[in-house]
């Protein structure tokens, strides 16, 4: 039976294995084609952004296994992506945002709702004004962002990997 979570802060460690190896999975498909190196950097990095302010993860899990993830945190006001290469609005640079930095649904369970209830659960009752993701803008999730609403404002530059674009959302004004 599947089943959703919803972890704050540090509290979420437990499942950092997990999701580094669901990670793993859905990163080694075209057209990331990651491997170990940049498996090993996700999951260094995991616990730093669990100790961000407003952090929070939603699992998907049918049993003991996990087949979604989803989580972000709170960027504050006056900051923005760092490699990107314009900003964007005073409207968004002056206020806090929601990043989302991971939103993965295992393969085999693609196309059975989790994905999308992950983000509505992940996305709900936050304090942001605004949302914002990076995306591939050669993945098929990227097509999904633009057919949910989110936006494109600017891009960035990794070092490792391809130009993202970097997309937000504007959110529900909550009262939380």
């Amino acid at each position: 039976m599947l089943s959703y979570t919803a972890i704050a802060g540090p509290a979420a460690r437990p499942l950092f294995g997990p999701v580094g190896d669901l990670y793993a999975l859905v990163y080694a498909e075209p057209p990331y084609n990651e491997g170990p190196a940049q498996v090993a950097r996700f999951r260094e990095s995991l616990s730093e952004e669990a100790s961000r302010p407003g952090f929070s993860l939603i699992a998907a899990e049918d049993g003991r296994d996990l087949v979604g993830a989803a989580y972000g945190w709170t960027m504050p006001a006056g900051t923005w992506w760092s490699r990107a290469e314009q900003d964007p609005s005073r409207e968004m640079l002056d206020v806090d945002k929601f990043a989302l930095m991971e939103w993965i649904v295992h393969p085999a369970r693609r196309g059975e709702g989790v994905g999308s209830e992950l983000m509505r659960r992940l996305l709900a009752d936050r304090r942001e004004r605004w949302a914002t993701l990076a995306s591939d803008p050669r993945s098929a999730a990227r097509a999904m962002y633009e057919r949910a609403g989110w936006k494109r404002v600017a891009t960035s530059v990794l070092p490792w990997g391809p130009s993202m674009d970097l997309l937000v959302l504007p959110l529900p004004i909550n009262d939380v």
